[in-house]
């Protein structure tokens, strides 16, 4: 379909989506950037944030993120993940747990802070999106 474009979003555990899509925003490490039809190459880092997808049907998909890389060219995106989760997947309760426990460990001045730290990023993250575009 002429001004779209053919996206995948690969995590180690297999193909989290791919289809024809019109647009791609993505949370590149020095900021969000969107990619359509005829995007000039690039190649970027992907911080911990959300995709939004919207494919040739018009349909808006989410995406949670865990940092990773992306590549545009000749129309062609591939997002390498090493996590990525549809806002429809997430669990609620366990997002809410990854959180306490994050927040636990940083209180309690645990050595593992830094990776703390991006366990209380990533499991915000899943929150906020599926605040923001989840079922109910």
């Amino acid at each position: 379909m002429a001004n779209t474009f053919h996206a995948q979003i690969l995590t180690p555990n297999g193909k989290v989506f791919e289809g024809e899509v019109f647009g791609a925003k993505v949370p590149g490490t020095s900021g969000s950037f969107e990619m359509k039809f005829n995007h000039a190459p690039i190649i970027s880092t992907i911080d911990i944030g959300s995709v939004r997808i919207i494919t040739r049907d018009l349909e808006e998909h989410h995406f949670a993120v865990s940092g990773g890389f992306v590549e545009m060219n000749n129309n062609k995106m591939t997002l390498l993940a090493e996590a990525a989760e549809h806002v429809k997947n997430i669990d609620k309760d366990r997002a809410i747990r990854a959180k306490d426990r994050a927040l636990r460990g940083i209180n309690e001045k645990k050595p593992e802070r830094e990776d703390l730290n991006l366990a209380l990023k990533r499991a915000q993250n899943r929150l906020k999106l599926l605040a923001k575009y989840g079922p109910g």
